[in-house]
């Protein structure tokens, strides 16, 4: 579940970057959040086909491996907000 939650929001900011970017004001927090949920996807990528490998199920839909999507989504928001907020007070400076 957690690395469905994951490619999706990585998903999601990507098409965000790519609109911003089309207008002409792309913003870098938005595009670093998405490299670091793509990064995690992949991680979980890795960690399902290894568990299919294993013999297990591809893909986790457990109670508690939707608490950790949450939970990693919760995180690329905070970073979302940290990196936006970091970059408005550097357009602010100049």
């Amino acid at each position: 579940m957690c690395e469905i939650m994951t490619v999706c929001a990585a998903a999601v900011l990507t098409a965000v970057y790519v609109f911003q970017r089309n207008r002409g004001c792309a913003r870098k927090s938005v595009l670093t959040t998405a490299l670091a949920l793509w990064g995690a996807a992949l991680m979980w990528s890795v960690d399902c086909l290894s568990s299919a490998l294993s013999g297990g199920p591809l893909l986790d839909m457990s109670a508690g491996d939707a608490v950790l999507g949450l939970i990693i989504l919760a995180g690329g928001m905070i970073l979302l907000i940290i990196l936006y907020s970091a970059e408005k007070r550097g357009m602010k400076k100049h």
